[in-house]
């Protein structure tokens, strides 16, 4: 291989074969710019609907649009080049059909270029899941908590506690069966994440679970400290960019209100300057 030769994107069956291998690294992203920021780190960037709450203010992910996932996966994937882009498929686009799922799926990769849309739900959805492989569409399943269903689920509780871990272990193996090349696990127990993680013969993907698992993926604004209307526990905070911002614009405010900014630097004489 030639050493000026670029790095390809990897693709479902690479992420797939990473089993058992080195930790699979994701982020959400929502833009371009965060996108770039994070390209050469992660294995697989996640357009998330999170999106809906982190960007848009909405009190849920239950709010979001196709149209909203096709612009901010359009948006991310101009930044990236050398990680895999998996786009979010929003509540209501998948759930009434396995037909249904696929005309959504298949618009969403052919208008983002996604390689993968990922889908919510364990034994219910492993029909839609399978239906969308067979065509076309790879799928990376999430089970555990999923955020579409916190109305029936009553809250952000953890999933697969006492005689619910075998309904949990259960809804691994079912989309695994189906055909999907990963799965997330949101917030279940860590020695819970682990039986699944042995028994599945697909990567596993933490957030909330073990660090035993197959790989973790967190929201970006968490864990930079954008998104600061609550912390999850399993949320662990790199950077505090919101601080950092708040006092930014606290310092901006200031110096134009004592015109201060702008200074001689940032402006602009009548004449340009003469060249040398």
């Amino acid at each position: 291989m030639s050493a000026t030769a670029k790095k390809k994107a990897p693709m479902p069956d690479d992420i797939r074969a990473r089993k058992g291998g080195e930790p699979l690294v994701s982020l959400t992203a929502y833009t371009t710019q965060m996108a770039e920021l994070m390209d050469a780190h992660c294995d697989f960037v996640l357009v998330g609907d999170s999106v809906g709450m982190v960007l848009h203010g909405l009190p849920s992910t239950l709010g979001v649009t196709m149209e909203m996932m096709i612009l901010h996966g359009q948006a991310v994937a101009r930044g990236l080049k050398t990680a895999m882009m998996v786009v979010d498929m929003p509540f209501g686009s998948y759930e009434e059909s396995p037909e249904q799922a696929f005309r959504n799926g298949a618009r969403l990769m052919a208008e983002t270029g996604a390689a993968a849309v990922k889908l919510e739900g364990g034994r219910h959805m492993a029909e839609t899941i399978a239906f969308l492989v067979a065509r076309g569409v790879p799928v990376m399943a999430h089970i555990g908590l999923t955020p579409q269903s916190i109305n029936t689920l009553g809250g952000y509780k953890v999933q697969g506690r006492g005689d619910a871990a075998a309904e949990l272990m259960a809804d691994a193996q079912a989309v695994a069966d189906a055909g999907a090349f990963s799965v997330v696990l949101e917030k279940v127990p860590a020695n819970l994440a682990d039986e699944v993680t042995a028994a599945l013969a697909i990567p596993t993907i933490g957030i909330g679970a073990s660090a035993g698992c197959d790989g973790q993926i967190l929201v970006v604004d968490d864990m930079i400290g954008m998104f600061t209307a609550f912390k999850a526990k399993f949320v662990k905070r790199y950077a505090n960019l919101g601080e950092q911002a708040e006092a930014a614009f606290a310092d901006y405010a200031r110096e134009v209100r004592a015109r201060e900014f702008p200074a001689a630097e940032h402006i602009f004489a009548d004449q340009a300057p003469e060249k040398k």
